[in-house]
């Protein structure tokens, strides 16, 4: 293990983490909110730390193997979520214990959205900043634009690529040359977000909560510079400009540079995870609808046709934005909402969730086991669109979900053993393996309440969520660190 070398890109990683806490200070002085101090501490800490680790190991460039790109990946999770709490650590207002800060910092950088704070409109903007940025960093992963720009300081970029990007399919490139393809990535990713702003001030937001919002919105966050979240705001035209951008981010992101390049619409159409990923949405919205109508839950259709799809996109994208406190309807929608998480969004999109691909081809498997018992003796393929997959594809994701529901499971037990009820630690579990932020119970507003171990195994599973299981799962596993 090329552990010098490792050391050397953490220190370089953090040393570029510490540029990001200047922006909040800027706030700051702008609205002469007095929170920027921590944010330039922060900065110089990081910058130090990160010089620290670099300097001595500014040498040892090597190209790095499989093993040394999973193990940077999760230490880059790790140590940078970590670095980023310094910050909030030292916020005179509002007071942060360390759990509580790493928590909020892990929730940012994941794009869980699950926060520990009340009272967010009395926050100074500086913070209020550094949460929503937080979010847009980690929507896309850092990592990405890290393989962007590191290949030119001598570390190559293919394996933390493949380890990093989501999706079952990880070896496919947009671009010959990966340091091409996170351009790529971001140059969208950066154009959607200032989109995104400029339609929100537009509907009527302020400057400041357009580009907050727009930040958590494209990343699929979910925080918010309110505590009624969009609630805040009333107003239909806002919630149809977040939906229509959660929608935007919750497809594969591979699929908008195609059609970009091609500057034709139809690869959207001829991509079955993009028409299965559609069809759940209106399936939801058209649920959510018929029940909130059916129990009179708002006075008129439209605002329950505008509760229902906004709420639908929202949580099924794993956003957890609100307009309404959804724990309060009728007990199936909470309920379905909470299951169609684990679908999530697309891969290669900056969604959570399991990922609609995976789920579809679950559904192929299912459907091709039940032909078999029918026709023992016939042979059935797998296909996505007009490709036929080879089984080792099914086979991974067969792995993937197994694993999935035992982390699910564990997580689950650790928190009930903590004596937190059922309802909650089902539903906070799924909030934040599913990066989705909002649950049911006592996490339904807000995770203030409960218990310093219970936030670190939601923290585990946050972390857990982001990098898809596998990633970190195979640090845990002896043959990784065998010579």
């Amino acid at each position: 293990m090329q552990y010098k070398n490792i050391i050397r890109i953490l220190g370089l990683l953090v040393a570029l983490l510490s540029v990001t806490m200047l922006p909040p200070a800027l706030v700051s002085m702008i609205y002469r909110d007095g929170g920027g101090v921590p944010f330039l501490l922060g900065f110089l800490w990081c910058l130090f730390t990160g010089f620290v680790a670099w300097y001595p190991n500014r040498y040892e460039k090597t190209d790095l193997r499989a093993r040394e790109g999973f193990l940077i990946v999760v230490l880059f999770w790790l140590v940078l979520a970590s670095f980023s709490a310094i910050p909030l650590i030292l916020l005179e207002q509002p007071y942060l214990s360390v759990t509580d800060a790493f928590f909020e910092s892990f929730s940012g950088l994941t794009t869980t959205g699950a926060t520990i704070l009340n009272n967010i409109e009395g926050l100074p903007h500086a913070v209020l900043w550094y949460r929503q940025q937080l979010q847009w960093l980690g929507g896309m992963g850092i990592i990405v634009l890290a393989v962007a720009v590191l290949p030119m300081l001598g570390i190559g970029g293919m394996q933390l690529y493949r380890a990093e990007t989501p999706g079952p399919v990880k070896d496919s490139k947009m671009t010959p040359r990966i340091a091409d393809t996170a351009k790529h990535l971001w140059y969208i990713y950066f154009s959607l977000t200032i989109a995104c702003a400029i339609a929100y001030w537009l509907a009527g937001m302020s400057g400041f909560d357009a580009i907050c919002h727009s930040f958590s919105t494209i990343a699929i966050g979910g925080f918010s510079t309110h505590d009624a979240s969009m609630g805040y705001f009333n107003s239909p035209t806002i919630n149809l400009v977040c939906v229509f951008f959660l929608v935007v981010a919750g497809v594969n992101f591979a699929l908008h540079y195609a059609v970009v390049q091609s500057k034709s619409l139809r690869n959207y159409f001829y991509d079955p995870e993009f028409k299965v990923f559609i069809a759940i949405q209106l399936a939801l919205t058209l649920v959510c609808f018929t029940v909130l109508m059916t129990f009179g839950t708002y006075e008129s259709a439209d605002q329950a046709f505008d509760q229902a799809l906004f709420q639908s996109v929202s949580i099924s994208t794993t956003a957890g934005f609100a307009t309404t406190s959804f724990a309060d309807w009728p007990t199936l929608l909470p309920i379905l909402l909470i299951f169609s998480s684990f679908i999530g969004g697309c891969a290669g999109s900056t969604g959570g969730g399991m990922k609609v691909v995976r789920v579809l081809l679950l559904y192929l498997q299912g459907l091709r086991e039940l032909n078999k018992l029918v026709h023992p003796k016939a042979v059935f393929s797998i296909k996505m669109g007009k490709k036929v997959l080879p089984d080792r594809v099914v086979e991974a994701v067969w792995g993937f979900f197994s694993a999935y529901a035992a982390v699910f499971v564990i997580c689950m037990l650790l928190l009930l053993a903590t004596g937190m009820d059922d309802i909650t630690a089902f539903t906070a579990v799924a909030a934040s393996i599913n990066n989705l932020g909002p649950g049911l119970g006592e996490v339904a507003a807000n995770y203030s309440t409960i218990g310093d171990s219970s936030k670190w195994v939601l923290i585990m599973a946050m972390l857990f969520g982001r990098l898809e299981i596998f990633t970190l799962l195979v640090l845990f596993t002896p043959a990784f660190w065998r010579t």
